[in-house]
């Protein structure tokens, strides 16, 4: 398996696990009225765009510079 193909797995593979989290941080938001759950939700998304993005742009263009921002978005998910 080359490296693209790796790259477009996990991005999938995260991407997918954090939607999942976004939704139900929305679904507990409406829920939970009183708790604000928003920065975790943020957090999620900035997250999905950081890390997964950049291997998807990764994989796409072959720019290796784009692996450095990919650590960003895994702390951003760990915010979330």
């Amino acid at each position: 398996m080359n490296m693209e193909s790796q790259c477009t797995k996990k991005a999938v593979l995260y991407q997918m696990f954090h939607s999942c989290a976004l939704l139900a941080v929305g679904i507990l938001q409406n829920l939970l009225k009183e708790a604000n759950l928003s920065p975790a939700g943020w957090g999620f998304l900035v997250g999905i765009v950081l890390f997964s993005g950049s291997l998807y742009l990764l994989a796409i263009t072959g720019a290796k510079w784009l692996g450095a921002i990919t650590p960003f978005g895994g702390i951003v998910f760990l915010f979330g």
